[in-house]
C-alpha cells in the first residue's frame, strides 16, 4: 500500500512548477486552515489565539500562530521553496534559418546531464497591465512545449569518458521551426490572460514535465523533480498545520533563493524573519528587551534534504555517517559549521523524535570533501538561535529527477508535528526543558 503522505508530496510537487506555485499552494492551504493573511506594507493587529500568515516577493512565506502574548519564545523551521533549473532571458528567442531556440541561463548548481532529453515546458510569474495598475499573474505551460537533445554518440564518441557541458552550446532548448516566432510570447500572455503588449516583465524557469513516481520492487521509492527541497517544505507545513498548540509561537517558514545563495530580500540571509517575529511582539506589546528574551527561549529547524550512501558509489559517502533512504529523519554536522547542528540542538531534536517514534540518522561528509550549506547558518547571520540542521535522505541531488525514499515524508510530518506541539526553553539554572 501507498504511504498516504509520499502520495499528498508527489501531488504537491506537481501543482508546483516553480517557486511562486509553490508558495500559492502552501497560501491556499493556510487559508483553508483558517489563516489569514498579513501583508508587510499594512499595519499588524494580533490577537491571542489568532493564526496568520505573510509572504515576500510571492516566494517566500511565513506562518505563525498565538498562543497567547506572555509566550516564551519561537518554535520556528524553515525550508526552501526553490530548486535549481534555468531561467529565461528577457529576451529569449534564438532564431535561425531552421530552428527557434530559447536563451536560458542556468539557475543554481544542478546535474545538467540530468536535463537532456526530457519534455520540459515553462512556468513562473509575469507582471502584466491591467488599467491603471500593475498586477502580477502565475503561469504554467502546462504541455510537452521543449527539449534539450543530446549530440548522438556516433558525434561525440567520447562523451561516456567525460564531457565538460557549456550552459549557452549544450543546454539550449528546442522550441520549433523558424515559423514559431512571436509563438512564446503568446502562450505566455494567454497563459495570464493578457494581451502580450501588456506583459512588462517576467521571471519565468523551465521545468521538467515528467510527474512524480513510486518506484522500486514494493513501491519504497519515490521519484519526483524538486525533492530538495518540496520535500522538506511539505514535511514541516504539514507538521506545522496538524500539531497541538503549544506555549511557544510556531513558525514556518519558507524562504526562496536558496539554491544561489539566499543573499535576496527574500532569502535566509534577508531581514523577513526576523523583521516578522520583532513585528509579533510589537503587535502584542512587547517590547524590544522582551523580543530578545523571547529569541533566547527559541530554537530552528533548519530542513534541506541530505545526501543518501548511493549504492553504486558508497565510497564518497562517510562510513559511519551515511543515512539511507526510508531510515527516518537526518540530522546533519558540518566541524566547520556549513550545518549548524552542536551538541545541544541535536540532543533537543532527537528527544523531539523519540517522543514521536520517528528513526534518526545522521549524515557528515567524508572528511577530504567539501559538502554545501543551507539555511540554518545563513538566517542565524539574522536571527541567533539554538539550530539544528535536518533533511530526508535522497539520490541524484540537484538532478531534474530525484529519488527519495517513500516512507520518509510521514516520518518528517510526524517529528514536525511532535516538534510543534513542543515548547524548547531555558530554565532558571540554564538547563532545557520541551
Amino acid at each position: 500500500m501507498r504511504n498516504p503522505a509520499a502520495e499528498n508530496l508527489l501531488e504537491f510537487i506537481g501543482k508546483s512548477p516553480s517557486c511562486y506555485h509553490a508558495v500559492e499552494n502552501i497560501r491556499r492551504a493556510l487559508l483553508e486552515a483558517g489563516y489569514r493573511e498579513l501583508r508587510e506594507w499594512e499595519p499588524w493587529q494580533l490577537r491571542e489565539g489568532g493564526r496568520y500568515f505573510t509572504a515576500r516577493n510571492d516566494s517566500s512565506i511565513l506562518a505563525f500562530r498565538v498562543p497567547a502574548r506572555d509566550f516564551p519564545g519561537f518554535q520556528m523551521a524553515a525550508a526552501h521553496s526553490d530548486a535549481p533549473t534555468f531561467k529565461l532571458k528577457e529576451n529569449p528567442e534564438l532564431a535561425d534559418a531552421h530552428y527557434l531556440r530559447l536563451n536560458t541561463e542556468p539557475y543554481g548548481g544542478m546535474l545538467m546531464a540530468s536535463w537532456f532529453d526530457r519534455p520540459l515546458s515553462v512556468a513562473g510569474r509575469v507582471m502584466v497591465r491591467e488599467e491603471d495598475r500593475i498586477a502580477q499573474k502565475l503561469v504554467a505551460l502546462d504541455r510537452d512545449l521543449l527539449m534539450i537533445p543530446s549530440v548522438a554518440i556516433h558525434m561525440n564518441r567520447e562523451v561516456n569518458d567525460g564531457f565538460k557541458y557549456l550552459a549557452n552550446v549544450d543546454l539550449v532548448p528546442l522550441l520549433g521551426g523558424p515559423e514559431s516566432g512571436g509563438k512564446l510570447s503568446a502562450m505566455i500572455a494567454e497563459a495570464a490572460g493578457v494581451r502580450a503588449e501588456d506583459v512588462l516583465g517576467s521571471d519565468l524557469f523551465l521545468y521538467n514535465r515528467q510527474p512524480g513516481v513510486f518506484l522500486g520492487a514494493s513501491e519504497e521509492f519515490i521519484a519526483s523533480p524538486k525533492l530538495d527541497d518540496l520535500e522538506c517544505a511539505y514535511g514541516i507545513l504539514r507538521g506545522f498545520l496538524t500539531a497541538q498548540e503549544s506555549r511557544s509561537v510556531p513558525v514556518c517558514v519558507i524562504f526562496d533563493n536558496e539554491e544561489v545563495g539566499s543573499l535576496t530580500k527574500q532569502g535566509a540571509d534577508s531581514t523577513f524573519l526576523a523583521d516578522t517575529l520583532r513585528r509579533i511582539c510589537s503587535s502584542l506589546g512587547r517590547t524590544e528587551e522582551e523580543y530578545r528574551m523571547a529569541l533566547a527561549q527559541s530554537f530552528l529547524v533548519s530542513a534541506d534534504n541530505a545526501h543518501a550512501q548511493h549504492p553504486n558509489h558508497p565510497e564518497y559517502a562517510d562510513s559511519r555517517n551515511c543515512p539511507y533512504m526510508n531510515g527516518g529523519v537526518v540530522v546533519k554536522y558540518n566541524a566547520n559549521q556549513h550545518y549548524t547542528t552542536d551538541a545541544v540542538s541535536s540532543a533537543l531534536f532527537r528527544e523531539v523524535c523519540l517522543k514521536a517514534g520517528v528513526p534518526v540518522q545522521t549524515f557528515a561528509n567524508r572528511s577530504d570533501m567539501r559538502g554545501g550549506s543551507t539555511l540554518g547558518n545563513i538566517s542565524n547571520a539574522q536571527v541567533s538561535v539554538n539550530t539544528v540542521d535536518i533533511g530526508l535522505a535522497q539520490l541524484a541531488m540537484h538532478s531534474s529527477f530525484e529519488t527519495a525514499g517513500a516512507l520518509d515524508p510521514e516520518y518528517l510530518v510526524r517529528a514536525m508535528g511532535a516538534y510543534y506541539a513542543g515548547s524548547i526553553r531555558r530554565r532558571e539554572d540554564g538547563e532545557y526543558l520541551l
